[in-house]
């Protein structure tokens, strides 16, 4: 005899929702993206209680946790749907909320609405930047990121409150000037289409010059002396080579036009004559 309520019928869930119930999500992989996320929390909560410092370390230890639980991934052949999600979801937090929070509890608190606008904006470009490059990830060159980064962009505000907290420069108008710009600055460099260097295709399974090895032993002493100083120069840098380079190739289009336009008018002048 058939219920006569059709509300008891059970209903199966998807074959995708099943097969993740029963085979469950990794642990190795997805555990670096909880340190992640940790991480930018406790950099959120440290600056709300003031210690700015250890605020913005905690953003560099997210960003090294980030760039290593999708490489644990890779190696251990334990890349998942889920783990890609929730890598996104804790990047969030983690370079798009807590770089905000700290320069707000930093100095936008003290400049009223245009603070805590400049900290939504900041909120806002990391969602939309991590929204686009979670949507064109399939079909754009690896070799390159559009936009500047949202772990990048995280050090490069946190990189400076480091700095500026390490040599006690905070109550100064020119600084609260300095981390309003810097901040939009960031937010407008991640939604914009300004191509930055993706390091993925360097080889780090291959073999390298006794030279870069020193390179980098001397590139970890300078960092160690100043690792405030040299970590936000460093992001500095790479956040500004991204508009350089632009200009660059913008500027060289523009000459080969040129010449291009007066090997024409003179094939032209040759031709009349």
């Amino acid at each position: 005899m058939s219920d006569p309520n059709p509300d008891n019928l059970h209903v199966l869930p998807p074959r995708d929702e099943r097969s993740l119930r029963r085979r469950g999500i990794y642990l190795l992989p997805n555990l670096f993206t909880t340190s992640a996320l940790f991480a930018g929390f406790y950099a959120i909560v440290a600056s709300i209680n003031g210690r700015f410092e250890p605020a913005a370390v905690a953003v560099f230890v997210a960003m090294v946790l980030d760039g290593m639980d999708g490489r644990i991934a890779r190696l251990t052949n334990t890349q998942s749907d889920f783990g890609k999600e929730y890598d996104s979801l804790a990047d969030m937090v983690s370079f798009g909320v807590a770089p905000a929070i700290v320069a707000y509890e930093w100095v936008f608190y003290e400049i009223g609405k245009i603070g805590w606008l400049a900290a939504f904006i900041y909120v806002s470009a990391a969602a939309l930047r991590l929204a686009r490059f979670n949507a064109q990830a399939a079909t754009t060159d690896k070799k390159y990121f559009k936009g500047l980064p949202s772990p990048a962009s995280a050090a490069v505000v946190a990189g400076f409150i480091w700095f500026c907290a390490s040599y006690e420069l905070r109550n100064h108008a020119l600084i609260v000037a300095l981390t309003v710009l810097i901040t939009v600055a960031c937010a407008l460099l991640m939604v914009s289409n300004i191509r930055y260097y993706s390091f993925k295709d360097l080889d780090f399974h291959g073999r390298v010059p006794f030279l870069a090895i020193f390179a980098v032993v001397i590139a970890f002493g300078l960092i160690s002396l100043h690792p405030e100083a040299m970590l936000f120069t460093t992001f500095l840098c790479y956040a500004s080579s991204g508009p350089l380079l632009t200009l660059y190739q913008l500027r060289r289009h523009a000459g080969r036009r040129m010449n291009a336009e007066a090997n024409k008018d003179g094939g032209n002048h040759k031709g009349a004559a």
